[in-house]
């Protein structure tokens, strides 16, 4: 079947783009349409960099061309994004030396944030990238239990002329958290701008060196420690944990939401979804779905956002947290595969998310009030 154009210009007029109010050929995002025998490539121009959007856009013309005119038409989308000015922004600056910032955050606690993150940066490191953590879950930190360092304390050294904190180093992971601060046993009751106050420390007055991944372990919700992050890091992109239970479903939505949002404006990567099943170690291809079944997963889909694995509810991951060594470094074992897989994921999209979109800038907000800011330095 031959393709015409003008007909292919003319369905276009049927989609609209998320946000835009106009059909994707009025509002100007459709820059040109070629066909050539069986083949079509179209070029849009978007002015949002959020990843859903794009996919949004790329996978609705797929679907209409091959619905409309032919389903063995061979369908190419070129999307380039020039974002529009965002009032609610006032850019920033990136950090020196660190190349990707990975946010990992959780609508709900308990789903297992802090040893997805763990093992997230073991495997990283175990892939040849320089990896640095930064435990933000300011009033639950779990980062110095997880890789064996509670007891340590960050010494003072001199760069550049300037005092800065050396992160504490465990599997070749650069480590700081609130609780190299605070005795095991004392409780951090900080109100927001404190909270803020010593991020900013361990964010700008520490020696983090050259890294290719900071991953920042935040608190549960969408609070005021995400608002001062994401006011003074550029964040390169979110990645959301849940379990598959509808309770923390509904949270981990609203956390894909935060990010989302026209204010923040942070891409995000993908879901994770951690106790995915139950395997008996003493029957390893048992799988109990205690929580529910790929709740997760189907919440990607609905967000259109990637589903990037899911973590087994096995003994051995909950043992080598307490004992202070992520499972992920448990050689040749089903868990090592798994993180390996979700790790790949991760760069995959982070690859895919600096290719499609210029670099994430810091922000302020200025749509809600009573929001504590972190001043960049």
């Amino acid at each position: 079947m031959k393709l015409d154009r003008k007909e292919i210009l003319k369905a276009l007029e049927t989609i609209t783009i998320a946000g835009e109010g106009k059909n994707m050929v009025e509002s100007g995002a459709v820059q040109n349409v070629i066909t050539f025998g069986d083949e079509v490539v179209v070029d849009l121009l978007l002015s949002t960099p959020a990843m859903h959007i794009k996919k949004r856009a790329e996978d609705d013309i797929k679907k209409l061309i091959h619905e409309k005119f032919s389903p063995d038409a061979v369908v190419k989308v070129n999307i380039k994004v020039e974002a529009k000015e965002n009032p609610n922004e006032i850019k920033g600056k990136a950090i020196p030396g660190i190349s990707n910032i990975i946010a990992v955050a959780s609508g709900k606690g308990g789903v297992g944030k802090s040893t997805v993150t763990a093992n997230l940066a073991v495997t990283l490191a175990k892939m040849g990238f320089k990896v640095g953590v930064l435990d933000a879950d300011i009033y639950g930190p779990s980062m110095p239990i997880m890789f064996d360092v509670e007891n340590e304390k960050p010494i003072s050294i001199e760069v550049d002329g300037k005092s800065k904190m050396k992160p504490i180093e465990s599997y070749e992971i650069k480590l700081l958290s609130i609780g190299f601060f605070t005795s095991p046993s004392q409780a951090v009751i900080w109100r927001g701008p404190m909270a803020s106050k010593a991020l900013n420390q361990m964010i700008f007055d520490a020696a983090w060196g050259e890294l290719d991944f900071m991953l920042i372990d935040l608190p549960p919700g969408t609070g005021d420690i995400h608002l001062s992050i994401m006011q003074s890091l550029p964040i390169t992109g979110a990645v959301v944990v849940s379990t598959p239970q509808a309770v923390a479903l509904a949270d981990a939505k609203k956390g894909v939401s935060m990010f989302m949002s026209d204010a923040i404006n942070v891409p995000v990567l993908g879901i994770i979804e951690n106790m995915a099943y139950f395997t008996p170690e003493e029957l390893p291809n048992n799988k109990y779905y205690i929580f529910g079944k790929e709740g997760a997963k189907n919440l990607a889909e609905d967000l259109n956002v990637r589903f990037l694995g899911e973590v087994p509810l096995v003994q051995s991951i909950r043992e080598a947290g307490d004992y202070g060594r992520p499972a992920a470094l448990q050689t040749a074992s089903s868990l090592e595969k798994v993180f390996e897989d979700i790790a790949r994921n991760v760069v995959e999209e982070t690859v895919r998310r600096n290719e499609d979109l210029a670099p994430t800038e810091a922000i302020k907000i200025t749509t809600m009030a009573g929001c504590s800011a972190v001043k960049g330095k």
